[in-house]
């Protein structure tokens, strides 16, 4: 009922930027937070940056003043910019959405996207 679609991602160069998108479509009656989670070989998969339906924005600290989160007018779109990239954000990146549906919004659902890749590297 509810899809995600991603843009972006790619190989970049160590200070680079990077850009990705994340559009949420289908049967949405409103959206609780979307965000973006990256894991990387050998580790947890983390949240990176996350915006609630109220506009307020949560990075892990290790991106903090370089990377921005931001939505569109519809809190259906999110797009996170990735500035002065370094080796060690090179993951796999995955759009999230916490969601209530048309006919059910009492209830919340959390999708997925299928990822995307970034990679840091000279």
């Amino acid at each position: 009922q509810v899809q995600l679609v991603e843009s972006g991602g790619g190989l970049v160069q160590p200070g680079g930027s990077l850009r990705l998108s994340c559009a949420a479509s289908g049967s949405i009656f409103s959206i609780d937070a979307m965000g973006w989670y990256r894991q990387a070989p050998g580790k947890q998969r983390e949240l990176v940056a996350g915006i609630i339906s109220g506009g307020s924005t949560s990075y892990v600290d290790s991106v903090k003043g370089r990377f921005t989160l931001s939505r569109d007018n519809a809190k259906n779109l999110v797009d996170l910019e990735m500035n002065s990239l370094k080796p060690e954000d090179t993951a796999v990146y995955y759009c999230n959405a916490v969601v209530r549906r048309i006919g059910d919004s009492a209830n919340t659902y959390t999708y997925w996207g299928r990822g995307t890749q970034v990679t840091v590297s000279s």
